[in-house]
């Protein structure tokens, strides 16, 4: 009787892999450096990063991760290493953040502080760190392909800090500003429209965050069943519908819990 031959998986050399477009930092390094790179705005493009938040404000974030693809071939790396991105969204939270907190009256330079300070370090970069871990891991452990005669390839913890960053560009635009600009509307009492516009924004911010996942962990060749990173949207759906029966006005709570 015949015996299969059992399938061998052929990697490349680390020299070849270097060569080829496959970058031969160790993950370790390019994250402190990434991370040390956050003090160093000279070498930062802010004009190029303004286009990449254009692009997903307008709901086309598909030609943001053409550009993951070309930075793939050229640097050999997933993740950006420019972290302009995070700086200006930084920025971003921490003056949208302040607008609220004067706005609404929050008293004592503490309070202020810890609302800013919270709003960066906990709400962006803490749940980022948070979901970057969890879906690298979840990526990695159960959604990568084995191929033979390929180097076995892994999802990058930086590559997917960034997909975070750019899911919560679009989260942070409609659960600050545009909240903020809506609170006098938002924050009627007894009103439903209100309820119901209310938690239409939280929803879609939540659910698009969930969106941009999927599109980001797509384009990576060695993964498959990417649209798991989706399927939180289902309960975000039922949060919803739930919210909007018993007249849950989101806005109101969420606010009265932050700024209070």
């Amino acid at each position: 009787a015949m015996t299969s031959m059992p399938a061998v998986v052929v990697e490349d050399p680390p020299e070849l892999s270097s060569r080829f477009g496959e970058s031969s930092v160790p993950a370790n390094e390019r994250i402190s450096e990434y991370f040390t790179r956050l003090f160093q705005f000279d070498q930062m493009d802010f004009q190029y990063t303004y286009s990449q938040m254009v692009s997903l404000c307008r709901c086309a974030p598909d030609e943001l991760y053409k550009a993951t693809q070309i930075r793939r071939k050229i640097k050999g790396q997933w993740a950006r290493d420019d972290p302009a991105f995070v700086v200006i969204l930084m920025g971003m939270i921490s003056i949208s953040s302040l607008a609220y907190c004067v706005t609404f009256g929050v008293h004592g330079i503490f309070h202020l502080l810890r609302i800013v300070v919270g709003s960066v370090l906990i709400d962006f970069l803490g749940t980022g760190c948070v979901m970057a871990t969890a879906t690298s891991f979840v990526a990695n452990r159960y959604l990568r392909v084995q191929r033979v005669m390929t180097t076995e390839q892994q999802v990058e913890w930086l590559y997917a800090f960034d997909i975070h960053c750019n899911g919560f560009f679009p989260l942070f635009v409609l659960l600050w500003p545009v909240q903020f600009f809506l609170s006098p509307f938002l924050l009627q009492p007894n009103s439903f429209t209100a309820v119901l516009l209310s938690n239409t924004i939280y929803a879609v911010a939540f659910a698009y965050y969930h969106y941009i996942t999927v599109l980001g962990y797509s384009v990576l060749p060695f993964l498959r069943d990417q649209n798991c990173f989706f399927y939180p949207v289902a309960l975000i759906l039922v949060m919803y519908l739930i919210a909007c029966v018993f007249n849950f006005n989101t806005s109101r709570h969420v606010l009265y819990w932050y700024l209070g």
